[in-house]
């Protein structure tokens, strides 16, 4: 887990916060202070590191030992910081998941060309954002949780709206047809992890089978026993996910 301080140590409440006045709950990080505040400190000596070196060095322990292993001592190490300097950077675990996201976001390309088939090109972008999410694992966990969308981000976002221009959808609805695709993607790619480490224990995937294939035997599952005798489809990663891809797009309303 991250290893955030005890709410007594964390650094005192100011411009990273946002009000209480006007809305419940607690209160969170301010997005225009993190993505248009600086990049350092605004006090004190000028550090030997940045916001950026650190969300690279949080992002380098992910991809290496996965989310759990990202911890303020380890990210501190990792860039020569002590420990307690980092949360003018990050002051929460919200915070630096933020930075987290944006900063590998940068990846993803943004000047291709569009063919004008919105539909064609939403499937790209999914490709390109499945593509990332398996370069980093740790991603899709990451995006299940709503994000304050930075730069990089956005930029990617701006990309899909203007491939979905030619589908004639208001901007709500372009929204909610990236989000329902992102949401796709890190859900299929999450399924794709849990089932790479399947293949890697052969007597449970074994065992499983035996068991789908006793309950289909067994007369109660008729519609189950009916669609497991079906010749397979090819079941290569790629493939399944461009055909799961491909019943998604296809069959979105556009009213």
């Amino acid at each position: 887990m991250l290893d955030w301080p005890a709410q007594g140590r964390r650094p005192r409440r100011g411009a990273w916060t946002v009000p209480r006045e006007g809305r419940a709950g607690a209160p969170g990080v301010d997005p225009q202070e993190l993505w248009l505040g600086p990049d350092q400190p605004r006090r004190g000596r000028k550090p030997a590191y940045s916001r950026e070196a650190i969300t690279a060095a949080a992002v380098a322990l992910a991809d290496a030992e996965g989310i759990e292993a990202v911890t303020m001592r380890k990210v501190a190490a990792q860039v020569g910081a002590g420990v307690m300097s980092l949360y003018s950077y990050a002051p929460d675990k919200e915070a630096l998941l933020n930075l987290m996201v944006d900063h590998v976001s940068g990846e993803l390309p943004t000047a291709y060309p569009l063919t004008g088939d919105w539909r064609a090109d939403l499937k790209t972008i999914a490709h390109l954002q499945r593509a990332h999410m398996l370069r980093h694992p740790w991603l899709p966990a990451a995006l299940t949780t709503r994000r304050v969308p930075g730069p990089h981000t956005l930029a990617f976002l701006e990309r899909a709206l203007a491939a979905l221009r030619p589908a004639g959808l208001d901007g709500a609805a372009k929204l909610e047809v990236f989000a329902q695709l992102t949401s796709f993607v890190a859900g299929h790619v999450a399924h794709e992890f849990a089932q790479a480490a399947l293949t890697q224990s052969p007597d449970r995937a074994a065992a499983e089978a035996r068991y789908l294939a006793a309950v289909a035997a067994d007369g109660r599952h008729p519609e189950l026993a009916e669609a497991l005798s079906t010749p397979g489809r090819p079941l290569t990663p790629d493939a399944t996910f461009t055909r799961f891809l491909n019943r998604l797009v296809d069959g979105l309303d556009t009213d």
